[in-house]
């Protein structure tokens, strides 16, 4: 009994992750701009990624493999996050067209905003 529900929720998680990355390439695909479409594959991958190896530790139960993919699971929660960020500030820094695109503010707007005033 133990074995079909260890089976039925690994399952369930693997095609909640297999969802997640099918949702994020129509995201991609529909968003326009590069830092929209950046959002959506950032965090359907960390949540995609999430399930899909969640599901997989679950199906292959407590063996060394599962430590692996524990291990593959953190890093990619960290490495994924970090790297979308800096790629977007980079398109922030360099692309002379953002006001086309989106809201940009100034130091003073960002103080004000936040609280920060002098």
């Amino acid at each position: 009994m133990f074995e079909w529900i260890r089976f039925i929720l690994g399952t369930g998680l693997l095609c909640i992750g297999v969802a997640t990355f099918i949702l994020e390439v129509f995201g991609v695909f529909k968003f326009r701009y590069v830092l929209n479409r950046m959002h959506v594959a950032a965090m359907g991958d960390t949540m995609g990624i999430g399930a899909s190896l969640a599901g997989l530790m679950i199906l292959f139960g407590f063996q060394f493999v599962t430590l692996k993919l524990a291990l593959v699971l953190i890093f990619l929660w960290c490495a994924s996050p970090v790297s979308s960020h800096l790629i977007s500030r980079l398109e922030y820094i360099t692309n002379e067209k953002l006001e086309k695109y989106c809201e940009v503010r100034s130091e003073d707007q960002n103080r004000r905003i936040s609280g920060q005033e002098d």
